[in-house]
C-alpha cells in the first residue's frame, strides 16, 4: 500500500525556509495525507557512523561512558529459520507473490524509538532534527500532539534514522527482518495473528499517535511491540517492486538502488502504474516503510504491506526502530 505523493521536490533555499507540499493519500482510505519533503539545508542529517554488515554477529555497541547516548532499546531476539513473505491474493501487486526466506538470526528493538531517546541524539549533533511541519501539512497539527517523550518519534527523514542506529551501535533492519519478526514461522496475516485488527491491537483510523508498548494484545510472535500502526517505519531496502521474483528473494537480499530503477522504468515502459499503488511510479530510489499507521485503516496493517517514500522526506507517520545482527544459534522458533 502506497500513498500518493504528488510532485513538490524542488528544494527551496534557507531563506525561503519552507519546501513545497507533498500531497499523501492512502490508496485504501478515503482521508488525505500531505507528506513534507524537507531541504537538507532546513534538517541535513550528519553522516550516518558505519555499522556493522547486514547478517554480522554485532554491530560496535554505542560507548557506556557517553552520557550523551541513550539507553540502548531493549532488543528481542528473532530466531534463524524459515518464513512466508509476500501473499498470493489480496493487498497490492508488488506484494506478491508468496514465498519462503530463511534469515540467520537477529535482534529487533521491542519498541519504535521514541522520541526521549532520538531527541538526545539531536542535542549530541549525531542526528537531524525532526521537522514540525508534517502535522500541519496533513491537518493533523499541532505537531506538539506527538511529541510525548514516550511517543515515537515522527517526521523524521530515512537518513535520520539510520544515522540514529548508527549512532547507538545498530542499524536499520531489513524489509525481511521486519516482516520475519511481524509474522513468525506461521504465516499470520497481523503480527497477533488472522483476527481482524481492533483498538485494543494497534493504533489505527486515529489522529494522533499512542505512547509506544501500550497494546500488548497486538504484540507480534517474538514479543515485539507496534510492528503494526502507531507509525510506519524505515527500513534499509530500496523500493524495488520486482524484489519477490529476484534470485535472492529466497534470502531476503537488499536490492541496490541500481537495480530498482532498472525495475521502475521497465514497469514504467510497460505501462504498469497500478503495480506500485495509485501513485505515478517512482523515478529516483525510494525507501520502504512497513507496519502501518495511526492513520491508516485496518487493512493497511497487514504484515506484508509495502510503502515506500524518497529517503528525505519527514513524514508525521513515519519512525522506526533499530536492528542489531545476532550470531548463529538453535532454531527457537514457536
Amino acid at each position: 500500500m502506497r500513498p500518493a505523493v504528488r510532485s513538490g521536490r524542488a528544494l527551496l533555499p534557507l531563506v525561503a525556509a519552507l519546501a513545497a507540499p507533498i500531497a499523501c493519500v492512502d490508496r485504501a482510505a478515503p482521508a488525505p495525507a500531505a507528506a513534507v519533503a524537507s531541504s537538507s539545508a532546513i534538517a541535513a542529517p550528519a553522516a550516518p557512523p558505519a555499522s556493522a554488515p547486514l547478517g554480522s554477529a554485532s554491530a560496535a555497541p554505542a560507548d557506556p561512558g557517553d552520557p550523551s547516548r541513550p539507553a540502548s532499546a531493549e532488543l528481542l531476539a528473532v530466531p534463524a529459520g524459515p518464513f512466508t513473505m509476500g501473499a498470493d491474493v489480496g493487498g497490492e501487486p508488488d506484494e506478491h507473490r508468496a514465498h519462503t526466506v530463511t534469515l540467520p538470526a537477529f535482534f529487533l528493538d521491542a519498541t519504535e524509538v521514541t522520541n526521549e531517546a532520538y531527541d538526545r541524539c539531536v542535542a549530541a549533533g549525531a542526528c537531524g532534527a525532526l521537522d514540525p511541519r508534517s502535522a500541519d501539512k496533513n491537518g493533523l497539527g499541532p505537531d506538539a500532539r506527538f511529541r510525548g517523550p514516550k511517543q515515537p518519534v515522527s517526521a523524521i527523514s530515512w537518513n535520520d534514522a539510520r544515522a540514529y542506529c548508527g549512532w547507538v551501535g545498530k542499524r536499520l533492519p531489513t524489509e525481511a527482518e521486519f516482516e520475519r519478526a511481524s509474522r513468525g514461522s506461521d504465516g499470520r496475516r497481523y503480527p497477533w495473528g488472522d483476527a481482524d485488527p481492533t483498538k485494543d491491537h494497534a493504533v489505527f483510523s486515529a489522529s494522533v499517535t499512542a505512547e509506544v508498548g501500550t497494546h500488548p494484545l497486538g504484540d507480534g510472535p517474538f514479543g515485539h511491540h507496534d510492528l503494526a500502526g502507531n507509525v510506519w517505519e524505515w527500513v534499509e531496502d530500496p523500493y524495488d517492486p520486482l524484489a519477490y521474483s529476484r534470485p535472492g528473494a529466497a534470502t531476503g537480499a537488499v536490492a541496490s538502488c541500481d537495480d530498482a530503477l532498472v525495475a521502475l522504468a521497465d514497469l514504467r515502459r510497460a505501462g504498469r502504474k497500478g503495480f506500485t499503488g495509485s501513485n505515478p511510479i517512482p523515478i529516483e530510489c525510494e525507501r520502504v516503510l512497513r507496519g502501518g499507521a495511526f492513520n491508516y485503516p485496518g487493512n493497511g496493517l497487514r504484515s506484508s504491506n509495502r510503502v515506500h517514500h524518497p529517503p528525505r522526506y519527514h513524514l508525521v507517520m513515519a519512525g522506526f526502530r533499530c536492528a542489531r545482527g545476532a550470531a548463529p544459534r538453535p532454531d527457537a522458533t514457536p
